[in-house]
């Protein structure tokens, strides 16, 4: 029987599949797309009939726990039953979310607010809709390193799970406001990619001086390595306020099917709150309708900690405010074109969506939603 440690380092790797589009693995190497009929539907050849809405799925990943609730409990079927329209479930990777979302072929997901920013300044034509989840990401170093703050990471080297993940983005956020050159050939820090699951290992074996990780791998890291937090973004000051993570739909959709768009988020937002009310029902929905493996109910247990400590009220405002504080911080460090106007920016990246409420709350007892304006 494998022990415990080996056995969360099993979990770890599987939690962390497709991970990008919640909370994890940028070096995930998946199948081609391929479609779920939790609503078999095609895309309508009817002249002037909206379009079918396309949702970005992957299974084995926690994080999307809101996709997977609104599929299991009906929130995508009613949402759009309302608005006589038709969606489509799609399971995609994260080596091909910019082109399918380009080609069309997907136009309505879930990622990492910090990792999106850079394709979104270079043209990836999407917008969020609303803040869905917060604090996903943790730094650790090794007990005993002698790094005992943030400022004692000055000259040393970050293992992360890529260049591009939302964990140096924010790292980078974090501590060009304590006075560090973050980019560069005179940067304090060196930033280096390992797959998700070996960065703990990477830190245990002393190849690198700290790393980024996200959850559920950051929580089995704690409970498994000798390892001292030194940033978590769910406890921090400045971004437990913000999301990690967001919805977001094509630009096209906005354009040509705001109905279809706004359901969407409207559907999401209720998913959200269902897990932010529920997490360890959420967990055990997730496990019994396939969306990730279990071995045992001590498995549950596991997913239900890691969803109740993510904070996943959802919020249009909030979310916005996340975009904001982000793109100023990353114009500041030169990781984000100083010429874009943030206002105009904001107006086309995070636009109010008509039908959509700011936040949605759930009453379990009740089982009813409430909107929040």
């Amino acid at each position: 029987m494998l022990n415990r440690k080996k056995r969360n380092l099993i979990l770890a790797t599987l939690l962390t599949i497709f991970v990008l589009t919640a909370c994890g693995n940028t070096e995930q190497t998946a199948s081609s797309a391929d479609t779920e009929s939790t609503s078999q539907s095609q895309s309508s050849e009817v002249s002037g009939e909206p379009e079918t809405v396309k949702i970005l799925n992957n299974k084995e990943s926690l994080c999307l726990a809101p996709v997977h609730i609104a599929i299991i409990n009906g929130y995508f079927d009613e949402e759009f039953a309302a608005i006589g329209q038709k969606h489509e479930i799609v399971v995609s990777n994260v080596d091909t979310v910019t082109e399918q979302i380009t080609s069309g072929e997907i136009n309505a997901g879930y990622g990492l607010t910090g990792t999106l920013m850079q394709p979104i300044s270079n043209g990836l034509a999407i917008s969020f809709v609303t803040g869905l989840h917060r604090g996903c990401t943790k730094f650790y170093v090794k007990s005993g390193s002698g790094i005992n703050s943030l400022e004692d990471l000055k000259g040393k080297t970050i293992g992360v799970a890529s260049l591009a993940d939302s964990a140096p983005i924010q790292l980078k956020r974090k501590l060009h406001s304590l006075g560090f050159t973050v980019n560069g050939a005179d940067a304090d820090i060196e930033f280096v990619a390992y797959a998700m699951t070996d960065l703990p290992i990477a830190l245990d074996n002393g190849a690198v001086d700290a790393i980024g990780i996200h959850d559920p791998v950051a929580y089995n890291a704690e409970k498994n390595y000798d390892f001292d937090k030194i940033l978590d973004i769910g406890e921090d000051e400045v971004f437990s306020k913000e999301y990690c993570c967001q919805a977001y739909v094509s630009q096209d959709l906005i354009a040509n099917n705001p109905e279809g768009a706004a359901a969407y988020a409207r559907a999401i937002q209720k998913a959200a709150a269902f897990v932010q009310a529920c997490p360890e029902e959420a967990a055990r929905l997730q496990v019994e309708n396939g969306y990730m493996p279990s071995e045992s109910d001590e498995d549950i247990k596991s997913y239900g900690e890691i969803l109740a400590s993510l904070n996943y009220e959802p919020s249009v405002t909030l979310g916005r405010d996340t975009f904001t504080a982000s793109f100023k911080d990353l114009q500041e460090t030169g990781d984000l074109d100083t010429s874009l106007d943030i206002d105009e920016f904001t107006a086309k990246v995070f636009p109010d969506l008509e039908g959509v409420p700011d936040s949605i709350t759930y009453n379990p007892d009740t089982k009813e939603f409430t909107e929040n304006n």
